[in-house]
């Protein structure tokens, strides 16, 4: 069992930015694969982006590239999210999550995605 606890959420204006955190706990070693998810209001969720943590190799959706950074601290099991140049189509709960295969727990499914965390929410004013 994987225990992931997200913080870092908050209210924002457009354009401004936001470091998400996710500690994960309960596991001998951190899961390969975490990613961060997203559920905006009336919409599916996505996930946003991804880091096999095994190399620090990363995975991003093309409505993020350039603006959100997952980087990780192995040392405190901790993954992040740096949100920058936030727009008010952002605003969403997010979730971390993680799985066995990079990229495969950004698919949301439960065989690769079966940890999940309660989610932090970001609101972006315009």
């Amino acid at each position: 069992q994987v225990n992931l606890v997200e913080s870092g959420g908050g209210s924002v204006q457009a354009g401004g930015s936001l470091t998400l955190s996710c500690v994960a706990s309960g596991a001998t070693s951190i899961p390969s694969c975490m990613a961060w998810f997203r559920r905006a209001p009336g919409k599916e969720r996505e996930g946003v982006a991804g880091i096999y943590t095994g190399d620090g190799r990363t995975h991003y959706i093309d409505s993020v590239l350039g603006r959100f950074t997952i980087s990780q601290d192995k040392a405190k099991n901790t993954i992040y999210l740096q949100v920058n140049s936030l727009k008010p189509e952002d605003t969403a709960m997010y979730y971390c999550v993680a799985g066995p295969r990079f990229p495969f727990c950004m698919l949301g499914t439960r065989a690769d995605s079966p940890y999940w965390g309660q989610g932090t929410q970001v609101t972006v004013s315009s």
